[in-house]
């Protein structure tokens, strides 16, 4: 049975304003997320599931889904704030979403396949794809049985400002414990900083492996998402940004032993557009892959 890949579009990029999913960065006017569905096809991924908001359906299906017709399955669900587990109401002020793993909660009804987790606006390149679909076809006799990619945090950076990454810690190739850091850039003298939370500054050596949101697992993730989802609303219901991220959920299973999750190394290079000023850059670097013909000339 092949993975499906599972892309998290439902996200205005607030930073970097506008839709970005929607940005034509490639010499034909590509978007990222149609190189992330190029390298899954070849890959071995089987379909493509996007969550993404009602609001803009159309323009999705218009813009980028007609694309894809052809090449693969494609099927579209949808995030809304809303979409709470029974016995719970959105309160009346709450304009955020409610975060990654809610995201990935709405996959419950398409996804009955191992499955990887994806962001719409990040390239992760063709490697991350090939061993996260290598490790997603290997039989499971168990639950819990997850992975992720580890990108080495060098491969990960902006020139143009700060970055928020999940910053992992290993034992035995799992995943022991991920710590969401939101502000990692270069110091002045190209050592990767960040201020932990006693506001002392930390080095990361570019080699540390760090989470970019992708992520594999088999569909009993949903049932757990969807306990550790109940707990979190008891919790932060009412509180207007708390944010139910795939980390927190991840970390939560580790600890109680009901999952392990596979660290995976990729040599490839992450990159996106986190702010305005990475987008020249960003299209050069495409323009490149096009010319040294990682890619073909049109994609689709």
């Amino acid at each position: 049975m092949k993975p499906t890949l599972f892309v998290l579009a439902a996200g205005m990029g607030s930073r970097y304003g506008g839709l970005k999913q929607l940005d034509g960065l490639g010499p034909h006017g590509e978007t990222i997320m149609d190189y992330s569905i190029y390298d899954a096809i070849h890959a071995g991924f089987g379909k493509i599931v996007f969550v993404i908001r009602k609001d803009f359906e159309q323009d999705f299906r218009d813009k980028i889904l007609s694309k894809y017709e052809g090449h693969i399955p494609v099927e579209v669900v949808f995030q809304s704030i809303n979409d709470l587990p029974e016995g719970y109401t959105c309160p009346a002020d709450r304009t955020k979403p409610w975060g990654t793993n809610h995201a990935v909660l709405m996959g419950k009804n398409a996804i009955k396949e191992p499955f990887a987790v994806i962001n719409a606006d990040d390239f992760y390149g063709r490697n991350a794809f090939e061993v996260i679909a290598k490790e997603l076809s290997r039989p499971r006799d168990r639950k819990g049985d997850y992975c992720m990619v580890g990108f080495r945090v060098g491969n990960t950076m902006t020139e143009n400002g700060s970055v928020a990454r999940g910053v992992c810690s290993t034992k035995d190739g799992n995943l022991a414990s991920v710590v969401e850091r939101t502000a990692i850039s270069y110091d002045k003298d190209g050592r990767i900083v960040f201020t932990d939370e006693n506001g002392v500054e930390q080095t990361l050596e570019p080699t540390t492996p760090v989470s970019m949101n992708l992520w594999g697992f088999t569909p009993d993730y949903f049932d757990y998402s969807e306990r550790e989802f109940r707990k979190f609303l008891d919790k932060d219901l009412n509180t207007p940004k708390s944010e139910f991220f795939i980390p927190l959920a991840i970390d939560t299973l580790i600890k109680s032993g009901e999952a392990t999750v596979k660290v995976l190394d990729t040599d490839s290079k992450w990159f996106g557009v986190t702010y305005a000023a990475d987008r020249p850059g960003v299209v050069e670097k495409f323009a490149q892959l096009h010319a040294d013909g990682t890619y073909p000339e049109k994609l689709f």
